[in-house]
């Protein structure tokens, strides 16, 4: 098993021994955060589900993120990332939520948020965290690198067992 794999393995671990379930709102990764949970066997017994929130107007309809906080901040910024997260939970009943937006690429940038700029983060019932990072991949390798880093980052909320790798 690859090293991500084992990382989800260990994350499912975790999560099935606190009796806790994840879901997934994805925009810049388009759905590999999900596809690369479910390409592990088992997963049924952690995950509800996903929602590609790739327009505003899902974020704002299924996942509850303000419109105030999309115009202020924009959909490529830490707030918009941890209510994304906070509204998966909400919307499919989950204890642990998780959520990636940025900016792919190759094109959308701007000087302040380039191409490679992106936001990851995770709610759980113990605590809440955002990064942020700026890749310098093409997008596919940007979606990858967004992926791995939000399972990273619930690795981490999760704790050791789940931080193996």
């Amino acid at each position: 098993m690859d090293p991500l794999m084992e990382r989800v393995a260990a994350i499912g671990r975790v999560l099935v021994a606190q009796g806790w379930k994840l879901a997934v709102a994805e925009s810049c990764t388009g759905g590999l955060v999900s596809h690369t949970v479910t390409n592990l066997s088992g997963s049924s017994a952690f995950f509800l589900g996903g929602v590609v929130a790739y327009a505003n107007g899902v974020k704002e309809r299924l996942l509850g993120v303000p419109k105030e906080m999309l115009a202020a901040h924009g959909a490529v910024s830490g707030e918009v990332a941890l209510a994304m997260a906070q509204g998966v939970r909400r919307l499919l009943g989950a204890e642990v939520g998780l959520a990636t937006t940025g900016i792919a690429g190759p094109t959308g940038g701007t000087p302040a948020k380039p191409v490679g700029t992106v936001y990851v983060a995770v709610s759980t019932p113990a605590g809440e965290a955002v990064r942020h990072f700026l890749w310098t991949s093409d997008r596919l390798g940007n979606k990858r690198l967004s992926t791995e880093a939000v399972l990273h980052l619930l690795a981490e909320q999760l704790g050791p067992s789940s931080e193996a790798l």
